[in-house]
């Protein structure tokens, strides 16, 4: 019996600490999420030479072509950095481009390289999609762009639904706040009422042109913002707008390279 009390009384402390010990937060990650705020400026460049000397407070860049140093250095800069992904459509030239099997590819989205993606295939998607979260993660950014979010609304090749949509939008979200970074819709305009607790932002192009710019109200409305885009209007011509809604917005040439011109 006096050698088992040693045992007997390691066996206690560990009982005391499992039951005294404070339980995980499951918001903890919610807490330290960026949450941006309406009204931010920011600058969208996808290709060509970076410039990192905007004075902007938030920068949207390219996932795959930068590596951890250029986040590190924009974050150095005082910038929040949005990770650009393209989670609607394939593109031939990334390199996981080989493990998208033929089935769930579609027609072209218009873009060289690129074909629209069966969305109802969440079985073969979301482990791909989920692996290039990761490496937005793993390489510092903040927040998550996902490109060609409203196959529904196209021609993909596929029957998509708009509850196909709402599904995949909704999916996209949770893989990027499971892992700690904000998230935005892109365009999807008419999903805006039903996804918009479940985005932390919207990146929209061209709503000026088409004036549908209303239809992103909701988001500023919420304290979140839209970061806006036009390319064939001058700030002249959509910035009254823009001002009346709050928008974030930019003039760019259809490249995203670093020019830009704003209100």
């Amino acid at each position: 019996m006096r050698r088992l009390l040693p045992l007997l009384a390691a066996l206690l402390l560990l009982a005391t600490a499992c039951t005294t010990a404070p339980a995980p937060d499951p918001k903890q990650e919610e807490r330290e999420r960026w949450r941006p705020t309406a009204g931010l400026a920011w600058q969208w460049q996808l290709s060509g030479r970076l410039d990192p000397t905007v004075d902007v407070p938030v920068y949207d860049i390219d996932g795959f072509d930068h590596p951890a140093e250029t986040v590190a250095d924009l974050h150095r800069r005082g910038r929040k950095v949005i990770c650009y992904l393209s989670t609607g459509a394939w593109e031939d030239f990334r390199p996981d481009a080989d493990r998208f099997p033929k089935s769930v590819l579609g027609r072209s989205n218009g873009w060289a390289g690129e074909r629209w993606l069966d969305i109802r295939r969440t079985d073969v998607l979301e482990p791909l999609m989920a692996e290039r979260v990761d490496m937005c993660r793993a390489k510092g950014f903040d927040a998550v762009e996902p490109d060609n979010m409203d196959g529904y609304r196209n021609r993909t090749g596929f029957p998509l639904t708009a509850a196909d949509q709402l599904a995949y939008n909704r999916l996209i979200a949770r893989l990027a706040h499971d892992r700690g970074l904000a998230v935005g819709l892109k365009n999807d305009l008419d999903q805006i009422p039903q996804l918009l607790p479940d985005f932390d932002f919207a990146v929209n192009e061209q709503c000026a042109q088409y004036a549908e710019c209303d239809l992103l109200a909701p988001f500023t409305a919420a304290g979140k913002p839209v970061f806006h885009a036009e390319y064939e209007l001058t700030p002249r011509q959509f910035c009254a707008v823009s001002r009346a809604l709050n928008l974030s917005s930019l003039q760019k040439r259809y490249d995203l390279g670093a020019w830009r011109r704003t209100c």
